[in-house]
């Protein structure tokens, strides 16, 4: 019996109690090679020695420190994160969620702040995802996550790829337009440059801020270190997380001063967010990621196994509809319900995660070798061919 609340459908039910690059390993010894990576959080792999030897570095000096006290890691990480992304100042929180929930707050603020309180509805794509408390469901609107909880009244909904209807729920009471650049849980379905690069002109003809929630697709998960680069446009405010500390719980906030202007002292908080032991390995990643040839072999990989999977869809025509994505942000969406593959690839060791419209997540760390892209080539290979031979 486990006393854990029994929200997880947990299909993978072995005990791993090691980790390093893109492997896990059992209680048993067995090797299984990780394609999910806790649904990209460990975007440099399980236990990179740069993080280890940082988080070890760390725990003989304050874990935790009150936001009401100067965090010299906190200041060292914002001003590398701002100067690099071109922002104007972050707010700092624990997970996506949170992250999502500040940007929903700022947004409304804003207008709040320059005399247009009337301003306070925000447009979202129907059944996307931002998050599991009350406003980001609401913001997401997909019935599975809000049924029996309240849905909040302050949230329209266009559905994707629909302009027209976008347009036409624009009212003079929507304050900013939500989106992610890649929707993740909603089956890796990316956003065109061009209708990213039409959005931020919409936004600007109507005065909407534009928020691009960053939590899945951002941190180089794409190819770029955020999404919407690849439409060069900047939006008003990205909430990203995941990916930030390497595993352990960060996320935050980026702003361009006009709205972080309107956060002023007491607007928002958080006991636990930006703490040294977070900034440090937050920016022990942007070691990493900064260093020259980083993106460069993100992109390089991407396509070779981009290019392996597509072999795979002309070898098994019936099985995989689309390889989606960007990156190492890939979805192979398939005709049907595709968890019976899901426990195939487990069965032959490769962990892969499902998402909306019958996708298969692949999540491998942004510093994968090719070696480990064949093998897990090479696995749902074997298993689309045990499905072709019944």
């Amino acid at each position: 019996m486990s006393y854990i609340l029994g929200t997880y459908l947990r299909s993978v039910k072995e005990n791993f109690v090691k980790g390093k690059g893109c492997y896990l390993y059992t209680d048993k010894g067995e090797k299984y090679l990780d394609f999910v990576q806790g649904i990209a959080v460990n975007a440099l792999g399980h236990n990179h020695e740069h993080l280890v030897k940082t988080m070890k570095n760390q725990a003989d000096k304050p874990w935790h420190l009150s936001n009401l006290f100067l965090i010299q890691e906190q200041e060292k990480f914002a001003k590398r994160l701002c100067e690099f992304t071109k922002f104007d100042l972050v707010g700092f929180q624990n997970s996506g969620a949170e992250a999502t929930e500040l940007s929903i707050k700022a947004a409304v603020k804003y207008f709040y702040s320059i005399g247009k309180p009337e301003k306070n509805r925000i447009l979202c794509i129907d059944s996307s995802f931002h998050g599991r408390t009350i406003a980001t469901i609401s913001a997401g609107n997909n019935p599975k996550h809000i049924e029996g909880f309240p849905n909040l009244p302050n949230f329209d909904h266009f559905d994707f790829g629909n302009h027209d209807q976008l347009k036409e729920r624009i009212t003079d009471k929507t304050c900013a337009i939500l989106i992610e650049p890649i929707l993740g849980e909603s089956g890796i379905k990316v956003i065109p440059d061009h209708c990213l690069k039409g959005l931020r002109e919409l936004c600007d003809e109507k005065d909407i801020l534009l928020i691009c929630d960053e939590i899945q697709c951002g941190y180089y998960r794409s190819g770029k270190f955020f999404a919407y680069q690849y439409a060069d446009i900047k939006p008003d405010i990205v909430p990203f997380a995941k990916a930030v500390a390497g595993g352990y719980p960060s996320g935050g906030c980026l702003f361009v001063k006009k709205v972080a202007d309107s956060m002023k002292i007491g607007t928002h908080g958080s006991t636990f967010a930006g703490s040294p032991m977070a900034m440090s390995l937050a920016n022990a990643v942007l070691d990493i990621m900064l260093k020259p040839g980083f993106e460069e072999h993100i992109l390089e990989v991407s396509k070779y196994f981009f290019d392996k999977l597509n072999e795979i869809k002309n070898k098994f025509p019936k099985i995989v509809k689309e390889i989606r994505g960007k990156g190492l942000m890939i979805g192979l969406h398939f005709f049907e319900d595709p968890s019976d593959f899901l426990t195939e690839f487990l069965k032959n060791k490769l962990i892969t995660v499902k998402a909306s419209d019958n996708v298969i997540r692949i999540f491998p760390p942004l510093n994968v070798k090719k070696e480990e892209i064949d093998e897990g080539i090479n696995i749902i290979n074997k298993s689309f061919q045990k499905h072709s031979s019944k």
